[in-house]
């Protein structure tokens, strides 16, 4: 299948692996965007829309997705859980990938992480660390926010129980907190892992990327996916069909 999307974001780092990547997957770019431009003009000539620019340009952009009924694919991040919300549904009258992380490994850890938070339950302490590289401008990462959604699902807790590093708290770690930990430095294009410490064993899950090629191509794929659904709001558990 071919198609032609607009690439929202192109001048960003991972714009530029999604163009890089596009030719591979039988898809082209038919228009390119960033902050600025004109995006109602440039969305009418193509079948989707992949976006990776920043949180403030979410909003205009699925307004001119839904007003040119066309399929979009998030991966921007950095949104806070009340902005997010309120954009989703918004994103809901299109059919529309949304994801913080398009790489099939990744998604691997997502389902990994839902079945081992299940069935350890709160006897094993649960904590979330990322690492990504100096420039990374949102923490924690959209990919370590999911971990933790997926850990407070499956624990029946709500945002409170996170602890987003310990300083200034005395006393002995509570059962019912999550802990989560932003690391930054270097190029790391991006580490996460989720521990599970119990007594008398650890349990951790890590997948480390090495190359955005893998976030270009799972995007594109999601891209493809999402061309023939209806309106609605998918992830990339939808679109592996890992759900």
């Amino acid at each position: 299948m071919s198609l032609n999307i607009l690439l929202n974001g192109a001048r960003g780092k991972m714009g530029a692996a999604v163009a890089a990547a596009a030719a591979q997957m039988g898809v082209t770019v038919a228009a390119s965007t960033d902050l600025g431009d004109d995006l109602r003009a440039a969305i009418r000539a193509v079948d989707t829309v992949v976006d990776f620019s920043s949180p403030e340009a979410t909003r205009g952009l699925l307004e001119v997705a839904a007003e040119n009924g066309k399929p979009i694919v998030i991966g921007t991040t950095g949104h806070t859980p009340g902005e997010k919300a309120e954009l989703l549904r918004l994103a809901a009258r299109v059919p529309c990938v949304w994801a913080g992380n398009f790489s099939v490994g990744v998604n691997l850890l997502f389902a990994l992480t839902r079945r081992a938070a299940r069935a350890l339950g709160d006897e094993y302490d649960t904590e979330v660390v990322e690492m990504h590289h100096r420039m990374k401008k949102d923490a924690p990462s959209g990919t370590a926010e999911r971990l933790l959604e997926i850990i407070l699902e499956e624990r029946r807790l709500d945002r409170d129980a996170l602890r987003h590093g310990r300083k200034g708290i005395t006393g002995e770690r509570a059962r019912s907190e999550v802990g989560i930990h932003s690391l930054r430095g270097g190029d790391v294009i991006g580490d996460h892992t989720v521990v599970f410490a119990g007594p008398g064993e650890r349990l951790e899950l890590t997948h480390r990327a090495s190359d955005r090629a893998v976030f270009a191509h799972g995007a594109l794929r999601a891209a493809l996916w999402v061309a023939a659904r209806e309106p609605g709001v998918y992830d990339m558990q939808d679109v592996l069909g890992l759900k």
